[in-house]
């Protein structure tokens, strides 16, 4: 078999707060590297403080790609990332630099490295009519007409995320295929045209990675987490919308306890334990995912850095 010639690419993931952030400024640095973010709120402008997006001397030291693209009242698919990042990956190549991809959102991974169904495209009227029917019927009721269309579907979804629920249903909808067929029948991605090496940084005791998260959420409402949402809730397009939580910008964790804290629905420190909480859940739910890529190799950030740099070196041949 020949070799593969193909240019190289790092993609480092991992739970929220493992420190994919630190790792990839510093490799980027040392192996001109410049980096695209994996990140489902990174994506949004406004979104800083919560969202730990990097600061703006760390964007200025190294480049990066894919943040800041959207404001947050506006939609941005898993499937407009695959392609925006598949530009910025041909890109850096070409100018001779090494991608380094990081983040934690498993669907942008998996739209990047394994594609997408090429189910039927978002419909504007089907929306509207499944927002008014949940208005009416509360989307617990959609979540149980899924179960009988898709139970596949259903039960991987919960019955209050009404974003996936409306999108579910509007496939069906639309095609009179559920969701599940749609994505068992894949179409053949074209081979990303790199080489790619799955890291994948978790702490193996998890208290530490818990201890992590509570350390970044207190200093998030240190450095004004709670003046951020402040000035969220005060733009007139999120003011605007008769369900703010429901975008996807603001069902990024934190975002939405606080919100219904300055709502006045629960005192900071309650706010405080929810955010904790649903951070430590995102990262249960990423972990899960990341044990599906079964040709990722895994690190303890601090107790094996040496083997993570073997791994790095012994990929690049540096």
């Amino acid at each position: 078999m020949p070799a593969d010639s193909r240019p190289i690419a790092i993609a480092l993931m991992g739970p929220t707060a493992s420190g994919k952030t630190a790792l990839a400024l510093e490799w980027a640095r040392r192996h001109g590297g410049e980096i695209v973010s994996v990140d489902s709120a990174l994506v949004y402008r406004r979104l800083d403080i919560g969202a730990a997006k990097p600061s703006a001397d760390e964007l200025a030291r190294v480049p990066h790609h894919l943040v800041d693209l959207r404001e947050p009242w506006q939609p941005y698919s898993a499937a407009e990332f695959a392609v925006d990042a598949r530009r910025a990956l041909e890109d850096i190549v070409a100018r001779g630099r090494l991608p380094i991809l990081a983040g934690g959102t498993g669907l942008y991974f998996h739209a990047l490295l394994q594609g997408l169904s090429p189910m039927p495209e978002a419909d504007p009227a089907t929306r509207a009519q499944l927002e008014a029917e949940a208005g009416e019927r509360g989307w617990a009721a959609l979540h149980a007409e899924l179960a009988t269309i898709d139970p596949v579907a259903a039960a991987r979804i919960h019955a209050t995320d009404a974003q996936r629920i409306q999108r579910a249903l509007e496939v069906y909808r639309l095609s009179g295929r559920s969701i599940s067929d749609w994505r068992r029948d894949r179409a053949q991605v074209p081979r990303l045209p790199l080489r790619v090496l799955k890291l994948v940084l978790a702490p193996d005791d998890r208290a530490l990675l818990h201890a992590r998260i509570e350390r970044r959420f207190d200093q998030m409402l240190a450095d004004g987490f709670l003046d951020e949402v402040r000035t969220l809730r005060a733009l007139p397009e999120l003011a605007a919308q008769p369900r703010p939580l429901e975008l996807p910008a603001l069902r990024a964790v934190g975002y939405r306890q606080a919100w219904e804290h300055l709502d006045g629905a629960t005192p900071v420190a309650r706010m405080r334990e929810l955010g904790i909480f649903a951070t430590r859940q995102l990262a249960k739910r990423q972990l899960t995912w990341l044990r599906g890529e079964l040709d990722a190799q895994w690190f303890d950030p601090q107790l094996q850095r040496p083997a993570l740099e073997q791994a790095r070196a012994m990929f690049m041949g540096v």
